[in-house]
């Protein structure tokens, strides 16, 4: 999972500082690198590199980026490595100068890879998916040729739209794509499921005009003033020229709306809006179908209080105590400048940065029987942590809720989630998953509970993609040898080599 964002600001107007803003507000979607690269007319800035929006770019590298359009970049690696070479914004000189960053996952990356080199004699020099994909827009945009004005090359806008469409045709999974063309203008597009978000917004610039904003969710167009337009559709691509003029196309056959739903369980922020659809309001629905069995299922437990896991378990947990009618108290002091442990690359890190997450208050436990709600379960190791803390801090006993079902398939769409064999779910019973991580009961959200608790919303959506929970793919193309291919290539003994091997690369390339 990754942010990005495309600005077109008025000439004379900076990208730069209304980029850095936005990705700043994006960050929650990627803590492991960040990029910027402006256009001044025929000329590209950058800067990106490993960690934090806040420590990439110091005020000399805000200065150097000139120019009034740009995209941005947050990672979270999914497909690839850590390694700052593979941090975003990528760039392909031909055609045009093409900057690009990718919010998503090719599912056929590796046989676009082969295509690419034996058959359009291009060259990838990443292991990157998302330059993969940016090498196959520029090999179709390519492909439409040359044409003239004058003495001055000319791209049409159907020329980009062709391109995507070829992207479409070509490239399978799921993807968000910001694109500048050097001296054109921004492109924004969706894979024709909608599983990754994109919004689109405006504001006035200080000397009246519009300014256009692409990004992953309405926080950072809210952040940035903006009036949001709406959602690029899946399958949809928009295009805003340097100049300010909008254009919009539906480049794929067949799109249908099926969005990723773990985005309301974890990855969006509670304020976003995505697919018209209120991240907030889902997650106290999430709370109000839980509230609505635990009477039934654990009639005898007599919960005296309710905490959440922070951060995304805190709505639904709030709703969940309403309903109850049982006391919600804020029961762990979250460390704020240790990152999202989901998101964290390597088993053992994830584990380290539990303990100094979050920290008990004995007061709200002590002799208590007590309900824990988090927003899911997936290794287990962090809810199992989170159990002992409760015992140690005196939790008389210990109840434990997940607002989403079962984490029980890949993820392959753009969520790093573990290999299959290593999700505490894979295999066990619930009542097992409860004894694994130490609680007196467990209970997990339904499939069909929280699909209606995500639906609906001004664009009336009931479809997702809920493939790590059910392992249906909308995508239609995922098999066994894919995903046990997947298998081996994001368990911890694969991963911690990956890192090993990135902190070699990273200490050659050191000057």
């Amino acid at each position: 999972m990754c942010g990005i964002i495309g600005v077109v600001a008025q000439v004379g107007t900076p990208a730069s500082p209304i980029i850095y803003d936005g990705l700043t507000v994006l960050q929650h979607r990627g803590q492991d690198a960040a990029g910027i690269v402006t256009c001044d007319g025929e000329q590209l800035f950058q800067r990106k590199s490993n960690g934090l929006v806040r420590d990439v770019f110091q005020q000399r590298h805000m200065e150097t980026l000139a120019g009034h359009m740009g995209v941005g970049h947050v990672r979270y690696p999914t497909a690839g490595t850590s390694s700052c070479a593979e941090a975003q914004p990528f760039y392909t000189n031909s055609p045009h100068g093409i900057s690009l960053a990718h919010n998503g996952n090719l599912t056929n990356a590796d046989e676009l890879r082969t295509k690419l080199y034996r058959e359009d004699l291009r060259h990838v020099n990443t292991n990157s998916d998302s330059e993969v994909l940016m090498n196959i827009f520029a090999h179709e945009l390519h492909k439409r040729g040359k044409m003239y004005i004058g003495e001055d090359l000319h791209l049409d806008v159907a020329d980009i739209f062709h391109a995507v469409a070829k992207v479409h045709e070509r490239c399978r999974g799921g993807y968000a794509i910001i694109a500048m063309i050097t001296g054109y203008g921004i492109l924004g597009f969706r894979d024709p499921w909608g599983i990754r978000p994109l919004i689109l917004g405006r504001r006035e610039g200080v000397n009246g005009g519009e300014e256009w904003v692409l990004a992953s969710e309405s926080v950072a167009l809210q952040a940035l003033g903006c009036e949001i337009v709406r959602d690029v559709d899946p399958g949809e691509a928009v295009f805003i020229t340097a100049g300010g003029q909008f254009y919009e196309k539906q480049c794929a056959e067949s799109p249908t709306y099926s969005p990723c739903i773990f985005e309301h369980v974890y990855f969006a922020r509670p304020d976003s809006i995505i697919d018209g659809i209120s991240v907030h309001r889902a997650r106290l629905k999430m709370g109000r179908k839980l509230a609505s069995r635990i009477p039934k299922e654990f009639p005898d437990s007599n919960i005296d209080v309710i905490i959440p896991v922070p951060d995304s378990g805190r709505i639904a947990a709030m709703e969940l105590a309403k309903d109850l009618g049982v006391p919600f108290r804020e029961g762990f002091v979250k460390n704020r400048y240790v990152g999202r442990t989901f998101i964290m690359p390597g088993q053992a890190i994830r584990k380290d940065s539990v303990r100094k997450k979050l920290n008990p208050i004995p007061y709200e436990f002590e002799g208590k029987n007590v309900l824990l709600v988090d927003d899911s379960i997936v290794r287990g190791n962090t809810s199992a942590k989170i159990v002992q803390m409760a015992r140690d801090a005196g939790a008389n006993k210990v109840f434990f809720a997940s607002a989403a079902p079962p984490v029980i398939h890949p993820n392959v769409y753009g969520i790093d989630m573990p290999a299959k064999t290593e999700y505490i779910a894979h295999g066990r019973t619930q009542e097992q998953v409860s004894e694994k991580i130490g609680a007196d009961w467990l209970i997990y959200q339904t499939l069909d509970d929280l699909i209606d608790a995500c639906s609906g919303g001004s664009r009336n959506i009931d479809t997702f993609d809920t493939s790590c929970f059910n392992g249906e793919y909308v995508t239609g193309d995922i098999d066994s040898a894919y995903l046990e291919k997947l298998e081996k290539s994001r368990n911890d003994a694969a991963k911690s080599a990956q890192i090993k091997n990135d902190e070699i690369i990273e200490i050659h390339n050191e000057p």
